[in-house]
């Protein structure tokens, strides 16, 4: 059956540039100058206002002419801009400058290796990159010309940055480009997701996807502020802190921190790298008032000496999202946490701009939205779902199918890749290949991944690029390999990749325990560190395949588990 929103019908969303709807509402003209900003690890502070400014000079630097002393950068040239760095508060002012001229950007991972960030460049077709220092000789090995890939921030004698560029327009006193006009269709940014095709996918969000997201926030606001007043906050000034620890070039991270910040004055504190220490000490230092963590943090948390002892006094509100936060590690926050009002949980992915579903605040829409344990919420506004069965056929209330998706915040598609597009966009669906349930009362319960795919520390592995890896080992050790999630995450609910692999005659010779060796080397200097095989590798026979040549996982799997049982129960 369908299943459609309870929430109020969104508003028409506009053919706009989504920079009106974030810096250009008339209700934020009475707003203070308050601190928006905070860089947790330097302390460096910018005022909403010295941020608007920066963002507007930033565009101008950007996209006025040659000439004048801009880089003449316009959506007109098809151009597409790479930003390659840690967590800082000028990647958020390139990326509203970015937006305002609508010339997209690509976020591309920090962590990426060599062959990761090669493959992200080709695919995105950026044509410059921004880096922060610390990532500067892989931005030099993209295949750009030199004068086009520039600092995100910092100094390096001969290499412009975001800085220099915005000061230079300052001094020059260019005049100020307005706002380049944006369809709905309009490509904003790309942003990379992992799939089971193997290689991160391009995720082309519009700025329309993006404004309709913005508009659920706005609607479900309005509808909390129906029956309940605004909530007090504990930070400086009576003022909400949010504590982002997130990658920004995380779909989560970046709308956290980015994007849902400007409905109404709030102070967002940014670590650029996820460090334990320095979390736990800021947050009592900026007065911390609401924080956004995955499972995995959560879990090493809660399982740190430093966890007991650590101050949460000003700690309201948890949300958590990228992947299903266990009951377990759920109560262990609320024990700890004593001022904790609740713990915000939703459901998205990428593909649909971020969220389609949150776990609703008790007695919103007269009590009609629940917010039942174990679940991921309730649709937001101007979502449309069905529940799939393996047959095509539509699913009943409370049996579990494929999640199919119907909506503006539905993405445009994958970039230059047609094949994956057809298969994920399907007639106006985003087809999700996760397993859902819905209950009567609507609410919508996570049963599993249908995807091969994997979430580890709250971040997308393909298996199929973990496999592809191991098969181009240049001493061509194997001649066929399975990567599946076995248990042994940090949370009940993460699987870890493990590797199947089946010897060539190289690896005969070589040895089981010398292939292995080599193997975990070659991953370790391919991939990112989760993807790395932390459930191990076994040499195997064969790879159990089905009659069409699909892969069996599902065997290895079983089998792995079963064994780790037996082994567990004679200890």
């Amino acid at each position: 059956m369908y299943h459609k929103s309870m929430f109020p019908d969104l508003p028409v969303v506009p053919e706009a540039n989504v920079h009106h709807l974030l810096f250009d509402r008339p209700d934020q003209q009475a707003w203070p100058d308050y601190t928006l900003y905070v860089n947790a690890t330097t302390g460096k502070r910018w005022s909403f206002r010295q941020f608007v400014e920066r963002v507007r000079d930033g565009a101008t630097a950007l996209g006025a002419d040659i000439e004048q002393g801009g880089l003449g950068i316009s959506l007109e040239k098809g151009e597409i801009v790479g930003i390659l760095s840690e967590n800082s508060l000028d990647y958020i002012a390139l990326l509203h400058s970015l937006l305002a001229i609508a010339v997209p950007f690509a976020m591309i991972s920090g962590y990426s290796t060599p062959f990761e960030f090669k493959h992200a460049v080709s695919l995105s077709q950026a044509t410059r990159i921004f880096v922060s220092p610390s990532l500067l000789p892989l931005a030099l090995t993209s295949g750009l010309p030199e004068d086009r890939v520039y600092l995100l921030e910092g100094h390096i004698e001969g290499r412009l940055s975001y800085e220099d560029l915005v000061n230079r327009a300052r001094r020059n006193r260019i005049p100020r480009l307005p706002v380049q006009h944006a369809t709905r269709n309009t490509l904003a940014y790309l942003v990379f997701s992992s799939g089971t095709s193997g290689l991160p996918k391009a995720v082309m969000i519009s700025h329309g996807n993006l404004t309709n997201s913005l508009l659920q926030v706005k609607v479900v606001t309005e509808e909390v502020n129906k029956f309940q007043k605004p909530p007090v906050w504990n930070g400086p000034d009576g003022m909400q802190v949010l504590f982002n620890v997130l990658p920004i070039h995380h779909t989560y991270g970046l709308h956290i921190s980015c994007f849902r910040v400007f409905f109404s004055p709030l102070t967002v504190v940014l670590l650029p790298k996820w460090d334990v220490n320095t979390f736990l000490n800021a947050i009592p230092k900026y007065r911390a008032t609401t924080l956004y963590l995955v499972p995995s943090l959560v879990h090493q948390l809660v399982h740190r000496p430093e966890f007991e002892a650590a101050d949460f006094s000003t700690v309201q509100v948890v949300h958590c999202g990228a992947a299903y936060l266990p009951v377990s590690l759920s109560e262990a926050l609320l024990s700890r946490f004593t001022g904790l009002e609740r713990i915000g949980e939703g459901y998205g992915m990428s593909e649909s701009t971020i969220s389609i579903a949150n776990k609703p605040i008790p007695g919103v829409l007269n009590g009609r939205a629940k917010n039942k344990p174990g679940s991921t919420g309730v649709l937001l506004p101007g979502v449309e779902v069905k529940v799939v069965r393996e047959d095509g056929t539509l699913a009943g209330v409370n049996e579990p199918g494929e999640l199919h998706v119907r909506s503006g915040c539905v993405a445009l598609g994958y970039r230059n890749n047609p094949k994956a597009t057809n298969e994920t966009f399907v007639d106006g669906w985003l087809r999700t290949g996760d397993r859902i349930r819905i209950d009567e009362d609507g609410v919508l319960f996570f049963e599993d991944r249908a995807k091969d795919t994997l979430k580890v520390s709250g971040l997308q592995v393909s298996p199929v690029e973990i496999e592809n890896t191991l098969l181009v080992h240049p001493d061509k050790l194997i001649i066929d390999a399975s990567v599946a999630g076995v248990s042994g995450g940090r949370t009940l609910d993460e699987r870890i990749p493990r590797a199947w692999v089946v010897l060539s005659p190289e690896g005969h010779k070589l040895g089981a325990a010398a292939t292995i060796a080599k193997l975990h080397v070659w991953v370790r200097e391919s991939l990112s560190k989760y993807k790395w095989l932390r459930g191990g590798i076994e040499v195997v026979d064969m790879i159990p395949k089905s009659p069409t040549g699909k892969v069996l996982r599902r065997q290895l799997v079983e089998k792995y588990e079963h064994e780790q049982k037996a082994v567990k129960a004679k200890l």
